[in-house]
């Protein structure tokens, strides 16, 4: 059977959340108000000092889709494609990338796993040259978002998702490695034979080290020559899709 490597998005193979990345598009497009911008400010200082629980994630997750009743995913592709290259990549670390060239090299498939829109996720596989991706997915009916989910790719779904996958593409799982830098992912990690812990938070070092799995720290970035947002948007990264896990949030044309 063939093996594959399982890589998490956000601040794992990113430096940071891809979705707060976006925050200056969707409030371009109207779907974050800019009363949802500070709450969501205030959020991921939070998150970033301390973490998020099990179901902080969950919580985040099932209430993040409901900014998009109504947007369409043609709209979502188009908004990630003209946020690549100048929010998108900059965030990027070299050291996943590296690794997944290794992986390839053995003959091992690569792809991104993560709690994220299964959109935004897709995007960036195919721009990194990924063989694949699993995201939340978002109901769509209509042609347009609903708000609500078919399946939020967090805790334990993250590891079901892997599993399916390895079932249809014939994938021997005890052969293959994740990658993650968050406690939350544990069900993903222990899904494959070869966890890997990334930049890990506190309380996945300490799995880590009890159970002797290998710790990476990435720090380089794969493209320091990508353009960058200006002075005025600098903030904005740290906003972007937190704002999505927030109450309050506008929908789209009100």
């Amino acid at each position: 059977m063939a093996a594959a490597a399982f890589f998490d998005l956000d601040r794992t193979l990113l430096r940071r959340s891809s979705a707060l990345a976006l925050a200056g598009s969707f409030r371009e497009r109207g779907l974050i108000s800019r009363r949802t911008l500070a709450k969501a400010a205030a959020w991921q200082l939070l998150f970033v000092a301390r973490g998020a629980s099990h179901e902080a994630v969950r919580r985040g997750a099932e209430e993040g889709v409901r900014v998009l009743e109504g947007f369409t995913p043609a709209e979502m592709r188009i908004l990630v494609a003209d946020a690549m290259d100048r929010v998108l990549r900059p965030l990027v670390y070299a050291e996943p990338l590296e690794l997944a060239e290794r992986h390839r090299r053995r003959g091992e498939r690569v792809y991104i796993v993560s709690a994220t829109l299964q959109e935004i996720v897709q995007a960036i596989a195919d721009d990194l040259g990924f063989d694949g991706a699993l995201g939340t997915v978002c109901e769509v009916r209509d042609g347009r978002y609903t708000g609500r989910t078919e399946r939020a790719l967090h805790a334990e779904a993250k590891a079901e998702s892997v599993r399916e996958l390895a079932t249809a593409e014939g994938l021997d799982l005890a052969a293959c490695t994740a990658y993650s830098d968050s406690h939350t992912d544990l069900p993903f990690l222990e899904a494959v034979g070869r966890p890997v812990a990334v930049n890990p938070d506190r309380t996945l070092r300490a799995i880590a080290a009890e159970r002797g799995w290998p710790v990476l720290e990435f720090r380089a970035r794969a493209y320091p020559r990508a353009r960058r947002l200006p002075p005025a948007l600098l903030g904005l990264p740290v906003l972007a899709g937190a704002a999505v896990v927030v109450h309050g949030a506008r929908r789209r044309g009100r």
